[in-house]
């Protein structure tokens, strides 16, 4: 009887962890491919949009736990100082019709030719 109460509770919990850890695997997923797209974008004379299809790419290879982001496409902004750029999407869900958005962003600072 107790484990009619109980198991409930156990299978909640157990499908929260699980839910929180797809959620930490999104957020590391988006950040190392708005990293990568930053790594890519602040080389000296990079093309343009060279960042955005290295993060591109990186989610490509990286599988699903990020959902979502080829609507908008990582997005990266260079001002000839500071690269910035950022991916969003969605955490894959473990409980259907549960949505957990995510964002990341990375910043870097332009490689250029500078007077000694």
């Amino acid at each position: 009887m107790e484990l009619a109460v109980v198991m409930p509770l156990i299978l909640v919990l157990l499908f929260a962890s699980i839910q929180v850890a797809a959620v930490f695997l999104a957020r590391s997923t988006a950040l190392n491919a708005a990293q990568s797209g930053v790594n890519a974008e602040r080389l000296y004379d990079a093309e343009d949009g060279a960042g955005s299809a290295s993060a591109t790419r990186f989610l490509n290879a990286a599988g699903s736990w990020l959902v979502g982001w080829d609507k908008t496409g990582p997005s990266c902004v260079n001002d000839d100082i500071e690269v910035t750029c950022t991916v969003e999407g969605r955490s894959l869900s473990v409980v259907p019709g549960v949505d957990f958005p995510v964002r990341q962003t990375a910043h870097g600072t332009v490689e250029r030719v500078t007077d000694p």
